[in-house]
């Protein structure tokens, strides 16, 4: 017994021994997965050094009025919620909702079943903690993002340009780009840090992305103290110029091309006696060739001279020392890339509530302000349908109960007591009450003299037709003539509609909601739609991560519109059929009223 009592304590503490919290300072957490399947579909492990790219947006990420200023508070730790990782914001818009950050994912985060790392956030008092210079690694010398108008190195060298005639602007890979225009260019000196040695290897990558084909355009360009090397395009092939030791010219022309109007990824690794170009991560030509050490000026976008211009925009530019094997170069791509993004995004936590949201509040608060000014319509919508179909339901009980009275008092008259039913006083204040609130009558009516009756109301007006036509000949022995008789009838008709008018007032109210419920959702649907798609536009990530919380709170419109229409749709039924069966009732008193009135006075 003991050893199940604490088993049964065990499993109890496991959640929170599970998920534990890091800092009762920070309010929100939310976990960050690597998509494994997606790295084995593509052949592709985790590198020691790789960056992961997390892109924050309405579709992943409902609290920006929490974030801190310029997200100070935003710290990243491992998988075990305890080793801090380094990471810093390229990019935070809290306006309109979208962040992005670079994080150093730790060495063994490939070994873990579920790889991933946590996001904590939500402690105004929190100071700044991104460090962007300490989380490169060595062998990385230059980070050209070209996120603020001034072009900077983000890594620990400082290799800043000494010249820079590009100008940034927003509609980047990842957020701002270098715009060129033929003939701008950014110059960077030569510094120990940035040489470049055959014996030791070394990377560049870029992305880039042009508009029409250039005819011959210089991408990079450096030379040393014996030979030179050039990554160009032409047209949209790409192609590697190479001057060796000694002196030779070489061109090395890519064995796949680049598509204008979209994003694409070069890379060119250099290592002893051979060199690779790389295209979206996938090899597109080795060639063995003998490189001479570079140590002199780069120039990007044009060479030396200034010629040879490229016109596009360019985006995360980088220099390693290092040989970037060919694995890291397609991670990188896949995480860089707008394509195939590798990260999931997981529901927000906070201390109260370590399982996160409920599906449904998760929704919700992905729901955008339009979507509320809809669903809040909606709501306005579903009270007055409810309250239409509460109170005509009370009225019809009230009237339907007092007919079935009247109709039981009626069927027992002879003919020649056919207006003893009939009383006079009050009548006139009965009927005031009905027209002003009927509701309100039918709640307050105690049941006597049929007050809450419409087939009493008819036979009323009946009878006082009657007796006038009967006291204007008070010498034709109690007889009233075919035209007396279809007159009566007339005036009994007359209320007939006029009752009906009555019951089904408000009705059109139910008509209105079940067909204009589902057309208000769908709009704020569609709505919702288009935002989630701008957001993932703007910010570049495309998985179902990132489209399904938008997705899913737009369509919370649309069952905000099914649940005023469904309820109005059944009640709008159920009511309609009733008055049928209540006219059905007053239609055949009329006719039954005529005729003993027939009988009698013909």
């Amino acid at each position: 017994m003991k050893r199940f009592c604490l088993l049964l304590i065990l499993l109890t503490l496991l959640p929170s021994m599970a998920s534990a919290w890091w800092s009762d300072d920070w309010g929100y957490k939310k976990k960050i997965s690597l998509d494994a399947k997606k790295l084995q579909q593509d052949g592709v492990s985790v590198p020691d050094d790789a960056f992961a790219l997390i892109r924050l947006h309405t579709g992943n990420f409902t609290f920006f009025t929490d974030l801190a200023e310029k997200g100070k508070d935003i710290r990243v730790l491992a998988d075990d919620e305890k080793t801090p990782l380094k990471f810093y914001i390229e990019k935070l818009d809290a306006v309109n909702e979208m962040a992005l950050i670079w994080v150093k994912l730790p060495k063994d985060i490939a070994k873990s079943v579920e790889p991933g790392f946590w996001l904590y956030y939500g402690n105004p008092e929190a100071v700044d903690a991104q460090e962007a210079s300490a989380s490169y690694d060595v062998s990385q010398v230059l980070s050209y993002q070209f996120e603020t108008s001034a072009v900077k190195d983000l890594t620990a060298n400082a290799n800043n340009p000494s010249e820079v005639t590009a100008t940034n602007a927003e509609g980047g890979l990842i957020a701002g780009a270098a715009v060129f225009q033929g003939s701008q260019i950014i110059r960077i000196p030569s510094a120990p840090s940035l040489q470049m040695s055959q014996a030791t290897g070394w990377t560049v990558t870029t992305w880039l992305k042009f508009d029409q084909a250039p005819k011959d355009s210089v991408l990079f360009q450096r030379a040393g103290t014996t030979g030179a090397v050039t990554l160009a395009i032409k047209e949209q092939t790409p192609y590697i110029q190479v001057i060796d030791a000694t002196g030779a010219k070489q061109e090395f022309t890519a064995q796949a091309t680049v598509m204008p109007g979209t994003w694409h990824n070069l890379a060119v690794v250099a290592s002893a006696g051979s060199l690779v170009i790389y295209i979206d991560g996938a090899a597109a030509g080795s060639f063995p060739v003998s490189l001479a050490d570079l140590t002199g000026d780069i120039a990007i976008g044009a060479d030396a001279a200034g010629a040879k211009g490229f016109t596009g925009l360019i985006d995360q530019l980088s220099i390693y020392k290092t040989v970037r094997d060919a694995n890291v170069i397609k991670f990188d791509v896949l995480m860089q890339g707008t394509g195939s993004a590798l990260l999931a995004y997981g529901e927000d936590a906070s201390p109260d509530a370590e399982g996160g949201e409920s599906y449904i509040m998760s929704t919700l608060n992905n729901v955008t302000i339009d979507g509320w000014v809809i669903i809040g319509i909606l709501g306005v919508m579903f009270v007055i349908s409810f309250m239409v179909m509460v109170a005509k339901t009370l009225v019809i009980n009230n009237i339907q109960g007092a007919n079935k009275k009247f109709e039981q008092a009626f069927s027992k008259l002879d003919i020649q007591d056919i207006s003893k039913l009939n009383t006079e006083s009050a009548d006139e204040d009965d009927d005031d009450e009905f027209e002003e609130s009927p509701l309100l009558f039918s709640l307050t009516s105690d049941g006597d003299n049929f007050k809450s009756s419409s087939i009493y109301r008819i036979y009323h007006v009946g009878v006082q037709e009657m007796n006038k036509r009967l006291m204007k000949n008070p010498d034709s022995s109690q007889a009233l003539s075919a035209g007396a008789m279809a007159a009566v009838k007339a005036s009994m008709d007359a209320v007939l509609v006029r009752e009906l008018q009555k019951l089904n007032s408000q009705m059109v109210l139910l008509t209105i909601a079940i067909s204009g419920g589902p057309f208000l959702g769908l709009l704020g649907t569609v709505v919702g739609v288009m935002i989630t798609f701008a957001a993932i536009a703007v910010s570049g990530e495309v998985n179902v991560n990132s489209i399904a919380p938008g997705i899913a709170a737009a369509l919370a419109a649309t069952v905000a519109g099914l649940t005023v229409a469904i309820p109005a749709l059944f009640g709008y039924n159920y009511l309609g059929s009733r008055i049928k069966v209540i006219s059905a009732d007053m239609h055949v008193f009329v006719d039954e009223f005529v005729a003993k009135l027939a009988e009698e006075h013909t």
